[in-house]
Order: structure tokens, then C-alpha cells, then sequence
């Protein structure tokens, strides 16, 4: 009785000591040998967060041997649903997460958590503070800021009054793009920005009456706006502000320069009614996303910083096959191949390296 006894308890310990062993090197423990790795983006609605889980199911289908949980909040401002499903994913013991941070401060204390179960993390599109992740995977959407400012500046001849339509506190993509746009906008010293500080929030809706009630604010009763040219941020306050130019009879009147394509602000480019789309590579940015999260847990060497890049679309360039296929990017569940995103043998530019 006792040697069995005995014997058990080594073969427990020694049980113990593999599991360890295993959860240390970040090498999956799974019986079927696939990692798995929850991939948790800011929101699931917008066209943008569907190329990016595009590009995540590309990875998945390529990489081999791995299983992807895509799982997000549906509001883009919803922080404790985010940092739920963040924990979430903790308990379930995945072997990495790639993640979109909503709040660059909110989301800081589970990343470091997941970090300490041994569970990398690598943050894509908007910054993260601390340095708990293994590695940044984004737009240098300062940059991004900087290019929408030289496009309107363009547009207008360097001369008039522009405003901004930010997107949501807290943000570190569009905040680092808003900075840019301010800064650089600067070196035009006939321009000036007679409102930076209206915030489109987290949906079209929202962003569709901050955008309504900045017009009626310049408007002066006569047909005519006292401001020459806009800049909205992102996605759905593009689209918002497209909406309430529209339908206030300025739509193609006031240069536009908006960041994010979807199908609306596509052919809004073509008509006229904006001059200018500033847009990034979502698809590429998931794909590398994860690829640069199977590296790591594979024992490869990562870069702590990869630039995922952008292009100032307008309608002169907007013919060009490459820029077609960033402003009517792969989309997740589109049938173009076994991925949803290309055929095995063709990568769409968006993921092209």
C-alpha cells in the first residue's frame, strides 16, 4: 500500500513538473498539439474590424497548427466588457492573446495579469502603457495625423478654417492621430483650427449628431459654412460626418479629409464629396498580429515595434489595383478562398510582405 501510494505520488509530481515545464517555454500542452490564441479587437461591427479578423483568419489557415477565438465587445467604448473577456481568456488558459486595447490605461492591470500566468500578449492598433506586451502591431498613426493634415492643407491652398471631430477619450490610436493632424497643421500659418474639441464617440450615431451639431455651429444662415475643411478620425466618425454634410446640402462643398475607408466614404471619394482618405492596412495589421504572436511562442525573436503602414487615398490614385483593394479590403466570411481572405496562393496587398 504505501509503495503504491509512494509511486503515485511520484508519477503526480512528475505530471506537475512537465505541465511547468511546458507552460513556461510558451509551447501549447494541448493533446491535439494546436495553440490556441484569442485574438479580442476593439469592437466587432465596423467594416475595419472585419478586414482586421480577415487577415486573422488568413494567419490561422497559413501558420498551421494553431485555433483562433475572435471574440470583442460590440460598442467600441465598452472597457469592462473588453477587460472581461481579456480575463476570460485568462481562465481558459489560451496560449497567447493579441490584443486591441479600447483604453490605453484601463487595460494595462490584465494585460500585466495575463503576462504573469504566462500568457503573452501582443497589442495591435492602439498603444498599450506599460511594457507587459511582447510586442506593438499598428499604424504610426501620428504619422497617419500628419499625412491627413498635408492632404487638406492641399485641398484648400494652404488658407481657411478648418475643425477636427475627434473619436473617444482614452484612445491611444486616434489620440496619437490627432495629435498629428494638430502639430503638423501648424506649419500652415494661414490655416487655423476653430474647434478641436468636439468627440464623435464610439458609433456612427453618436459621431452623426457631434457632427450635425459642429456644422450648425459655423453655419451661417445663408447657405454657407464658416469653415473651409474638416478631419474626422476614424471610421465611424467619417462616416458620421459624411452624413450630416449630406444632409445639410455641404457635402462636396467643404473639403473633407476623412481616415478609414468603408463602402459609403469610398464612394464618397469617387463623387467628389471627400477629397481625401487616409487608410491603413487592417487585414495586413491582423495577420502580422498573429503571426508575430506564434513566432514568439514558437521561440522566434520579435521585433517590439512593427509599422503596418498607410496611404492617402484620393480620386486621382483611387484606380490603382493597390489602393482599390485598401478601400474595398478583405473582409472575414467573404468567399474568396479557403481563408475567407485570398486564395492560398495569393495574398491581398493589405497582408503582402
Amino acid at each position: 500500500m504505501h509503495k503504491n501510494r509512494t509511486r503515485l505520488a511520484l508519477l503526480f509530481f512528475g505530471l506537475v513538473g512537465l505541465m511547468v515545464v511546458g507552460c513556461g517555454d510558451g509551447s501549447s500542452a494541448k493533446s491535439d498539439g494546436k495553440m490556441t490564441i484569442a485574438v479580442i479587437p476593439k469592437g466587432t461591427m465596423h467594416q475595419f474590424w472585419k478586414s482586421v479578423e480577415a487577415g486573422v483568419r488568413q494567419a490561422e489557415g497559413e501558420l498551421g497548427s494553431i485555433e483562433v477565438i475572435w471574440k470583442g465587445p460590440l460598442r467600441e467604448d465598452d472597457r469592462e466588457s473588453q477587460i472581461k473577456t481579456v480575463d476570460d481568456m485568462i481562465t481558459r488558459g489560451v496560449d497567447g492573446i493579441v490584443l486591441a486595447p479600447l483604453d490605453d490605461t484601463a487595460l494595462r492591470g490584465v494585460v500585466r495579469e495575463a503576462t504573469r500566468s504566462g500568457i503573452p500578449v501582443v497589442v495591435i492598433d492602439s498603444a498599450l502603457k506599460g511594457d507587459d506586451h511582447v510586442s506593438f502591431v499598428a499604424t504610426e498613426n501620428y504619422a497617419g495625423g500628419q499625412m491627413a493634415a498635408d492632404a487638406l492643407a492641399e485641398r484648400l491652398d494652404g488658407k481657411g478654417k478648418v475643425v477636427l471631430l475627434r473619436y473617444i477619450e482614452g484612445s491611444a490610436s486616434t489620440g496619437n492621430r490627432e495629435q498629428g493632424f494638430l502639430d503638423k497643421i501648424k506649419e500652415y500659418s494661414e490655416i487655423e483650427v476653430v474647434s478641436s474639441n468636439q468627440y464623435g464617440g464610439p458609433g456612427t450615431e453618436s459621431a452623426y449628431q457631434a457632427s450635425e451639431n459642429l456644422l450648425s455651429r459655423f453655419d451661417n444662415g445663408d447657405g454657407t459654412l464658416g469653415i473651409d475643411g474638416v478631419f474626422a478620425v476614424n471610421e465611424p466618425c467619417s462616416f458620421g460626418m459624411l452624413r450630416a454634410l449630406q444632409d445639410t446640402g455641404y457635402a462636396g462643398k467643404v473639403a473633407f479629409v476623412a481616415f478609414d475607408a468603408g463602402e459609403k466614404q469610398t464612394e464618397a471619394l469617387k463623387n467628389g464629396q471627400i477629397d481625401a482618405i487616409v487608410v491603413q492596412r487592417p487585414a495586413r495589421m491582423g495577420y502580422l498580429g498573429v503571426e508575430t504572436l506564434v513566432k514568439h511562442l514558437r521561440g522566434e525573436k520579435v521585433e517590439k515595434r512593427i509599422d503596418t503602414g498607410s496611404v492617402v487615398c484620393t480620386k486621382a490614385n483611387m484606380g490603382q489595383p493597390e489602393v482599390q483593394e485598401l478601400l474595398n479590403p478583405p473582409l472575414a466570411g467573404r468567399a474568396r478562398g479557403r481563408t475567407g481572405v485570398a486564395t492560398p496562393t495569393t495574398k491581398p496587398a493589405s497582408v503582402r510582405r
